[in-house]
């Protein structure tokens, strides 16, 4: 048999059990390569490119686009060039899925496969930590990465930048002017102009000198559109919508959404905090980490340790039971053009502020390019949705299951305050609403939570104890 393979439904997380191939990026007899884009396969959670692990040619396509299918399930099949068709029929023929349902009672998951080891990269360039581990994982030349970093150092948004494919430019091709240009005495634009508008130069009296053809003269012979008769009634037109049913993704938000709207009791818990001393530290403290970490980073860590010292808030609800973490992992909501996801920051309460801008730079980066993986998105302790950026003064969140609470995050507002000396100033202030499940989280224990998270944004010192 000439080497042919399988490629079947992959299974990301324990929790997946089918998945919907999106597009297929290759046609039946193209050939690729290592690191080429076969297809997207779509989950209840993520739309994943998945890349080629070897060199070889799709021979034959098995999985329509749009069907759910289970995990395991055969793609299609790989092979040589030279391979018989009748072979590949009969693999495709004699091919049975793999079991991957998880054994009743089984006490653990068996460990994966170690991966290859990465390229080991010698550099005496200034490279960041993290930007280094992606250029040996992706095997990227770093001599032909330019840094954009402090004093040149190459950043991790570098090195993703640099594993792109180079963007080639599509060219249209000459524009077809007068075959004989020397034939008529025109300025360029003017020759352009009159063979965009099918004008004859011929035909065209120059008024420029010694008779040069203008700009102006072309445009004197292109037909203008016939001016609205004022006062003339508007007759709208049809308006009829244009219908385009839910994707994989939106459909289980939807879903998620409606279902956890409807079951779980949200209380509402608001606060409005000041911001002024947080946003001056901000400046400073970015100067010195060298990073340009964000408001929403800066609350990422706020809420992380306020998690710590609450952990009746740190929670998931399943069923009748609640399962309390040690540790804080903070859902970030993005949005995306395939909708709403909530990438991760894992162990949120012991990062620092420079270690928590990274990786929400990276994350949001994968989820704006499609490219989160399962263990980007699942699970979580708490979330956080901050919508300042579109300028709304407050709003209400919906908890993510199986999380217990959610914090909504508005614009920074100026407005008047009254200090201890009597004087009215400005000031900054930014409104938080925090959501609980009513079920498991008690109003006095989300209140404490809340005056905890107001005294390290008013008070921010404490963000770098």
């Amino acid at each position: 048999m000439a080497n042919i393979r399988a490629f079947t439904m992959p299974k990301w997380g324990i929790e997946m059990t089918e998945g919907t191939v999106a597009e297929w990026m290759l046609k039946e007899g193209d050939a690729f390569v290592r690191g080429d884009t076969l297809c997207l396969i779509e989950t209840d959670k993520i739309t994943n490119d998945v890349d080629a692990e070897f060199d070889s040619v799709l021979r034959k396509v098995v999985a329509p686009m749009g069907e759910a299918l289970p995990v395991g399930t055969l793609l299609a099949v790989f092979a040589d060039a030279d391979a018989d068709d009748a072979a590949i029929d009969a693999f495709v023929g004699a091919f049975k899925a793999p079991n991957t349902a998880v054994a009743a009672g089984a006490g653990k998951t068996p460990a994966p496969a170690p991966a290859a080891p990465p390229r080991i990269i010698e550099t005496n360039r200034p490279i960041s930590p993290e930007a280094l581990r992606l250029a040996q994982e992706l095997d990227i030349d770093l001599a032909h990465v330019e840094g954009t970093g402090r004093n040149g150092r190459i950043t991790y948004q570098d090195v993703q930048q640099a594993s792109r494919p180079e963007a080639r430019p599509v060219l249209l091709g000459p524009l077809d002017l007068d075959d004989a240009p020397e034939k008529h005495y025109g300025s360029p634009l003017a020759r352009r102009l009159a063979a965009m508008h099918g004008i004859d130069l011929g035909t065209v009296k120059g008024t420029g000198a010694r008779g040069r053809i203008r700009k102006a003269d072309v445009l004197a012979l292109v037909p203008q559109p016939a001016a609205a008769r004022v006062g003339a009634p508007f007759t709208p037109g049809e308006n009829r919508p244009r219908i385009a049913p839910m994707d994989k993704i939106r459909k289980v938000v939807a879903r998620r959404l409606t279902e956890a709207a409807t079951t779980i009791p949200h209380i509402y818990l608001r606060a409005s905090v000041k911001v002024d001393d947080l946003l001056a530290m901000r400046k400073t403290a970015n100067l010195v980490l060298g990073v340009k970490a964000s408001i929403n980073d800066y609350l990422v860590r706020a809420a992380a340790v306020a998690l710590a010292r609450h952990p009746d808030i740190n929670i998931q609800v399943h069923g009748e039971a609640i399962h309390h973490f040690p540790h804080a992992d903070i859902a970030i909501a993005v949005a995306t053009e395939r909708g709403l996801v909530t990438p991760i920051v894992r162990g949120a309460d012991q990062m620092r502020i420079d270690q928590i801008a990274t990786a929400t730079s990276a994350l949001i980066a994968k989820a704006q390019t499609g490219k989160l993986a399962y263990a980007d998105v699942d699970g979580g302790t708490f979330s956080i949705s901050n919508l300042g950026m579109f300028g709304l003064d407050a709003f209400d969140a919906i908890i993510n299951p199986p999380q217990g609470a959610i914090l909504a995050v508005g614009a920074v507002m100026r407005a008047l305050a009254e200090e201890n000396d009597g004087e009215i100033r400005f000031e900054s202030r930014l409104a938080l609403t925090l959501s609980c499940d009513h079920r498991a989280i008690d109003g006095a224990a989300g209140a404490r939570f809340m005056a905890t998270l107001k005294g390290l944004i008013e008070a921010p010192e404490g963000l770098f104890e």
